[in-house]
């Protein structure tokens, strides 16, 4: 059952659900459909949303696309390029285990500096999502953000002032998590509303 937001200054953090790829791929903005427990997923996650939602935006990616459309069919979905997943460049779709450790090496032991060939640093992509964030968190709301792990985790870095590279291990978000964001006495604040565990994700390579 749906219930109504308490406060009008807050954002709600949807993370896509399944992507149907296999386990061990390298994957960011690869344009990845959704798995068949689509419809199972989405319906929990709808439980934990208010009514009252003014404004959606979205990645422009079809796993988050295709969530946003169910959730909020009465809505016009507003798409950001700035909240895709960390762009991938030469590694897209390869299997982690199959990419050259000279090229890899670099990136593991500094990724938030070191930039994936051809495409981005985890630095790269908090500054450009948290840039997004800032800018759509002066819109109208309360509003809704479905987007990617990588996305959500730079948000929640930046309002809780968590290093960058804490964020993986503090924040634990599974497919189809909810979180709320909200302003009180002038600070922001998260709530997890909805977290629940999937099979661990594989996004490095054996060894690591």
């Amino acid at each position: 059952m749906r219930y109504l937001a308490v406060l009008s200054m807050e954002i709600y953090l949807i993370r896509h659900t399944t992507p149907a790829v296999s386990r061990g791929v390298c994957y960011g903005q690869s344009d990845i459909d959704v798995t068949n427990s689509f419809m199972e997923e989405a319906s929990v996650i709808q439980q934990h949303l208010p009514a009252d939602i003014l404004s959606v935006y979205s990645s422009p990616l079809q796993r988050c696309t295709k969530l946003a459309a169910h959730l909020f069919p009465q809505h016009s979905i507003q798409l950001h390029d700035g909240l895709m997943e960390i762009n991938c460049g030469e590694w897209e779709l390869k299997k982690w285990d199959d990419i050259n450790r000279h090229e890899l090496d670099p990136w593991m032991n500094d990724l938030l500096n070191v930039r994936i060939p051809g495409g981005e640093s985890y630095t790269d992509l908090y500054l450009r999502c948290v840039d997004s964030f800032q800018q759509l968190f002066q819109q109208v709301k309360p509003a809704a953000i479905v987007a990617h792990g990588g996305v959500i985790r730079s948000i929640l870095s930046h309002i809780t002032a968590t290093p960058l590279l804490d964020s993986f291990k503090v924040f634990s978000l599974y497919y189809g998590c909810v979180i709320r964001v909200f302003e009180q006495d002038g600070l922001l604040h998260h709530e997890v509303l909805s977290n629940i565990p999937h099979e661990k994700e594989t996004h490095k390579p054996a060894g690591y």
